[in-house]
């Protein structure tokens, strides 16, 4: 599960943003003020960081500065209701990856975390041609699957799909975030297409194994683990 620690002042923005990151399965600390934000972004690890600009103490600014000084490289997203294109630079310049304008979508925001984490996960090298989880591995390079030594023939989409999961075991992923990624498009509550697929991919690697992967949580997602 990523850990994303918060620095926001403004109580409600912060809980709204806590509790939609928590349903996209990830963990997230809030700090109210920046004192106590830096104090635990030196001291705790976290894989990403959201700094508000205008907080109590010291500013968003202040923190990412004095993070970069301390060679923190943790990817920092800046969240502020200053939107001028000289505010935007000071947060890149102070060490920021990326800037966000509130008010915001949180989809948007949700768009920008996952883009960043990416980024960090591919570092100055490539993603690993090949996924291993349990008793399943996945080659990315060549599209083959195998469970327990047995070739798992995949459709594109159940093959894109799979990949999504293996690289993001144990986490819980929203219905939303599969559909986005998988189809990258703007997901309708109206349609199963997740449910299904997720059928066909139960049937293909899971059946005739002891070993379930794929697990439900009920009006949440779905968890490989």
């Amino acid at each position: 599960m990523y850990t994303i620690g918060l620095a926001e002042d403004d109580h409600k923005i912060a809980a709204l943003i806590k509790n939609g990151l928590e349903e996209n399965g990830y963990e997230v600390s809030i700090y109210h003020d920046g004192n106590s934000a830096l104090q635990a972004f030196q001291s705790q690890s976290f894989q990403l960081l959201i700094l508000d600009v205008m907080m109590p103490q010291i500013t968003g600014i202040d923190i990412c500065k004095q993070l970069r000084e301390a060679q923190v490289q943790t990817p920092i997203l800046m969240l502020t209701a200053l939107g001028t294109i000289d505010d935007k630079v000071n947060g890149l310049e102070a060490g920021a990856d990326d800037y966000l304008v509130k008010p915001f979508h949180f989809r948007e925001l949700l768009a920008r975390i996952e883009a960043m984490l990416r980024r960090q996960n591919l570092g100055t090298g490539s993603q690993p041609n090949q996924l291993t989880f349990e008793d399943v591995v996945l080659d990315v390079s060549s599209k083959e699957v195998k469970r327990a030594g047995t070739i798992i023939e995949l459709t594109a989409k159940e093959f894109h799909l799979l990949e999504l999961f293996m690289r993001n075991p144990n986490r819980l992923l929203s219905r939303q975030y599969i559909a986005e990624q998988v189809w990258d498009v703007n997901f309708d509550t109206g349609t199963n297409v997740v449910d299904v697929y997720i059928n066909f991919l139960r049937n293909k690697i899971e059946k005739g194994f002891e070993r379930k992967l794929i697990h439900t949580k009920i009006g949440m997602g779905y968890i490989f683990k």
